[in-house]
């Protein structure tokens, strides 16, 4: 299945548990599965991580064809989307914070073609900020942690 990446997965991986100098298979795996073409993110979040002027920064930077431009498909999910973020009684403000950040460009993409998203992010019943599950559930877009998707990919980081 095709996943797409939320920039908290990168961010995370780097600053946690991925670090690139301690587990470089991981970001190995990234590269394969996007070869294999079952892995991407979006332009929004190659933005997003490129603001960090990191070494993230340079290694996305290197990988454009692992963030993926909106197509003509994406425009009638970005209305859907839209549509559905302010008619869920949310902050006027969490609303237009939501309709300006990648998040809402991710959600977008992986209802218009059918990916998963993968996201560190969790339900929450807030009305000042909109989460990428609590949009996933209402637009019938699956989504994953990380975890559950290295799981289910059966991804493996061992030593030789």
């Amino acid at each position: 299945m095709p996943y797409l990446l939320d920039a908290n997965v990168f961010i995370q991986a780097k600053n946690l548990h991925y670090g690139f100098d301690f587990c470089p298979a991981f970001w190995d795996w990234i590269d394969n599965g996007h070869r294999a073409g079952t892995v991407f993110s979006i332009e929004r979040v190659a933005n997003e991580l490129a603001a960090g002027g990191d070494d993230l920064a340079d290694w996305a930077q290197l990988r454009p064809g692992l963030f993926l431009r909106p197509d003509a498909l994406v425009v009638p999910s970005l209305q859907t989307t839209a549509i559905w973020a302010n008619g869920h009684g949310y902050d006027p403000a969490a609303v237009a914070t939501f309709l300006q950040v990648a998040d809402y460009y991710l959600v977008a993409h992986a209802h218009a073609h059918g990916y998963t998203i993968v996201t560190h992010e969790i339900v929450a019943s807030t009305p000042r900020r909109i989460k990428i599950p609590n949009a996933c559930i209402d637009l019938g877009v699956r989504y994953l942690t990380p975890y559950e998707m290295l799981r289910a990919e059966r991804a493996r980081f061992v030593l030789p």
